[in-house]
């Protein structure tokens, strides 16, 4: 009985110390270590220092096509908010007379042809026949009138053609350039005169805007001639500026022109902006736009403190450049703040 009892507390024992070292094997493994975070530490930079002012947007091409021609108006291809390519027609005029004249135009090019080849091989004999002693010098004197003559009638059926065939495509009004139609003009049936205005329209690939601008900076934005357009939280750089040499008499302001890039996005003639024109330079921290999380209203960026702990904090944001976005509180210097917003989130 002895010997069963102790053969037992044997198997109990090692049951128990099989347990313990299978509980002590997890605890025994370490998580291995997050890899750190790419963070920045920041550090006042220097920023273009800005005036902002109000400006309007406007297109560089814009206008009224008028006619060339009268006649009746028989078709109009576009109408108002149209895309129009550059060379399509938009208006047709009734071409009755213009083809008429045409015709006659070109019937007496080929009669004012054959008269000059006529006249010019009659001289062209009446000089042999000179050289050859067989008619005297009053012939050749005539011959030679007739055929300057014809070639000067013949140069002028060649004028008249070509005005008749520009006669012919004033019935075709055309797009000066590719752009919107902002306004029609006539209707379908209605005799027009030349001078009668047909069509308005603008192009949106080039834009500008303009701005009055106070005599008291105007000297720094001559000097310096840098702006912006503030659209919508965008920052679109200038890229022409054009101040004006002389000061409105009633605001004592100058008026500047601010070229755009081509093709600008969500920018229509009309619509009023910030403009902000470049003054000087003023230091500024910036922190990387990546950075930035944006939480409806909130805007906020991830700090890490000197102990590796993540925190997102709010911040209140100013204006972009060169993809870095100005804070002005929130932060300050020598912060460190992660660059990854969604790698820096996994570590709160």
């Amino acid at each position: 009985m002895r010997g069963a009892a102790h053969t037992g507390r044997m198997v109990i024992a090692i049951a128990a110390a099989t347990l313990v070292a299978c509980g002590k094997a997890p605890n025994d493994s370490k998580p291995a270590p997050l890899p750190p975070l790419d963070s920045i530490v920041l550090e006042p930079e220097h920023a273009p220092l800005e005036r902002q002012l109000d400006g309007k947007i406007e297109a560089v091409n814009q206008g009224t096509v008028a006619a060339q021609t009268s006649g009746r108006v028989t078709e109009i291809l576009y109408d108002v908010n149209d895309f129009v390519p550059a060379g399509a027609v938009i208006m047709r005029i009734r071409a009755t007379e213009q083809r008429a004249g045409l015709l006659q135009a070109q019937a007496n090019l080929r009669e004012a042809t054959a008269r000059e080849t006529e006249a010019r091989l009659r001289y062209d004999r009446v000089v042999v026949m000179y050289q050859q002693k067989l008619v005297a010098k009053a012939a050749l004197d005539e011959a030679s009138a007739n055929r300057d003559t014809t070639r000067a009638q013949l140069e002028a059926a060649r004028a008249a053609l070509q005005s008749a065939q520009e006669g012919l495509s004033y019935t075709e009004v055309r797009a000066p350039y590719a752009g919107i139609v902002t306004r029609r003009n006539v209707q379908v049936g209605e005799t027009v005169a030349p001078g009668t205005p047909l069509m308005s329209g603008l192009s949106l690939q080039f834009l500008r805007v303009t701005a009055d601008v106070p005599q008291s900076i105007v000297g720094q934005v001559r000097n310096i001639r840098r702006a912006a357009v503030y659209v919508d939280g965008r920052r679109i750089e200038a890229t022409r500026l054009t101040v004006f040499p002389e000061a409105a008499g009633t605001s004592n302001t100058f008026r500047a022109r601010l070229e755009l890039p081509e093709n600008a996005t969500d920018l229509y003639p009309g619509m009023f902006v910030k403009v902000a024109f470049v003054i000087g330079e003023a230091e500024r921290l910036l922190v990387p736009a990546p950075a930035v999380v944006d939480r409806g209203d909130v805007t906020a960026v991830y700090v890490i403190d000197s102990d590796g702990r993540v925190t997102l904090r709010q911040i209140r944001p100013g204006h972009r450049f060169d993809g870095k976005v100005e804070v002005l509180a929130g932060l300050s210097a020598r912060e460190r703040i992660a660059i990854d917003p969604i790698a820096a989130m996994k570590r709160l």
